[in-house]
């Protein structure tokens, strides 16, 4: 079964099948790095996180975001992340 598109005014969505929460968090990170494999529990993140793959809509780039439900958590994940 295909996974169901989620669009909003920035993005249109597509839920990572491993998500635990398909919720769009408050905090996002956009990674311009489409066929990355993104293991979200290596961070170790405090909070609630959700993965997506993504297209951002202003410029048509596709990639990946990253949502998260805590600021300390965007600021791990901007800090330990990196791109192949």
């Amino acid at each position: 079964m295909a996974a169901q598109g989620i669009t909003n005014d920035e993005y249109k969505l597509f839920p990572s099948p491993r998500n635990r929460h398909r919720t769009i968090f408050l905090y996002r990170v956009f990674l311009p790095h489409p066929y990355m494999l993104i293991d979200m529990e290596s961070y170790g993140l405090k909070g609630k996180y959700s993965l997506f793959g993504a297209c951002r809509l202003a410029d048509m780039k596709m990639g990946q975001l990253v949502t998260l439900e805590l600021p300390e958590d965007e600021v791990t994940f901007n800090a330990r992340f990196i791109p192949d």
